[in-house]
């Protein structure tokens, strides 16, 4: 993990923070979440990094997935821990993993723009719970490029005015650059709408080894002020802080 540290401080960061995902309460796999004996192990690994580096901001985050029947279960793990911020996900609609790749033959099984919907009623769902900071990877739906093919701007508004009435915060991710649909999390007609209603936004590059750390920032800041944001936040001890954009 510290590896991470050191490519954020060579490239000139600010401050960085960690968000590995919290683990499952509906199944158990080691190739999507931490087990909930390694959670206590990454809560000091990286209280270890913050510090070592006390000039240098390491900030304290987990991923958690909205899961509804074990919302009360996530909870009380969250108490538990001084988290800097919470990303809340929607990688499940029922029991699809709806990001996996061995299971995107669901796709042409089903209406697509029903899957948009189911999956951002999750999403809604998931921020009036008041456990989440921010929503990460907000249409990761789109991922092997499935498009709706009615207009969702209704949809999408109701999205925003949700997490907007929330507090919620949403992520621009630049990990879909990588993904088949070579686009940002949000596309630019959400990340419009959700300006428009005043939510909003952070930076993350969803980094899955270290040379990864902030990649593609330079397009998620062009992205940002191409749908008339001016500044982000950041957090620490769950609180959000507003800078300008660079």
């Amino acid at each position: 993990m510290e590896e991470y540290v050191l490519a954020a401080r060579k490239l000139g960061l600010p401050e960085m923070g960690f968000a590995d995902h919290l683990p499952l309460f509906h199944l158990d796999d080691p190739t999507l979440a931490m087990s909930h004996a390694d959670l206590p192990l990454y809560i000091e690994q990286v209280q270890e990094l913050q510090r070592a580096n006390p000039e240098f901001p390491v900030r304290l985050g987990i991923e958690a997935d909205y899961i509804s029947t074990h919302a009360d279960e996530l909870a009380e793990v969250l108490s538990r821990y001084d988290f800097d911020y919470v990303y809340g996900s929607v990688h499940f609609i029922g029991g699809w993993g709806i990001d996996q790749s061995r299971f995107k033959f669901e796709f042409e099984r089903r209406d697509i723009n029903d899957v948009y919907e189911m999956y951002f009623g999750l999403v809604m769902d998931a921020a009036r719970t008041g456990l989440f900071d921010v929503m990460t990877h907000l249409d990761v739906v789109k991922k092997y490029g499935h498009r709706p093919t009615s207009d969702l701007k209704p949809l999408y508004s109701r999205v925003a005015e949700t997490l907007s009435k929330s507090g919620v915060a949403i992520e621009l991710n630049s990990s879909g650059l990588h993904k088949p649909v070579e686009e940002i999390y949000p596309g630019m007609e959400i990340l419009e709408i959700m300006h428009e209603h005043g939510v909003p936004i952070t930076f993350g590059s969803d980094s899955h080894k270290p040379s990864h750390v902030a990649r593609d920032f330079d397009r998620l800041l062009s992205h940002a002020k191409a749908a008339g944001y001016t500044d982000y936040v950041g957090f620490a001890s769950r609180q959000m802080i507003p800078r300008p954009l660079p």
